[in-house]
C-alpha cells in the first residue's frame, strides 16, 4: 500500500519545482526580448538571484523525496563508505 504521507509530499514538491520553474520562465522572456548592447536593470537581477535560488532549492527538495522514496523501495544503494564514491579501480 502507498504511504498517503509520501504521495502528498511528492504532489507538493512537484508543485513548488514547476512554480519556481514558471516564475523563472517568465523573467527569462523579458531577458531574451532585451537588446543585447542594453544592461539588465537591478531590479531584473535581484529578482533572476532570487528566482534561480528558489528554482534550485524546489528542484534540490524534489530531487531528496524522489531518492529517498527509491531508497525505501530498495532501488538505491546507499553511498559508498570508503571514499571511492562507488567506483572500482
Amino acid at each position: 500500500m502507498p504511504d498517503l504521507t509520501e504521495i502528498e509530499a511528492l504532489k507538493a514538491s512537484l508543485r513548488g519545482a514547476r512554480r519556481a520553474a514558471q516564475a523563472l520562465s517568465e523573467v527569462a522572456g523579458r531577458v531574451e526580448a532585451m537588446d543585447p548592447r542594453a544592461d539588465l536593470a537591478e531590479a531584473d537581477l535581484d529578482e533572476l538571484q532570487r528566482l534561480s535560488l528558489a528554482n534550485a532549492l524546489a528542484a534540490q527538495a524534489l530531487r531528496g523525496l524522489v531518492e529517498s522514496m527509491r531508497k525505501r523501495r530498495g532501488r538505491i544503494e546507499e553511498p559508498a563508505a570508503d571514499g571511492s564514491g562507488g567506483i572500482d579501480d
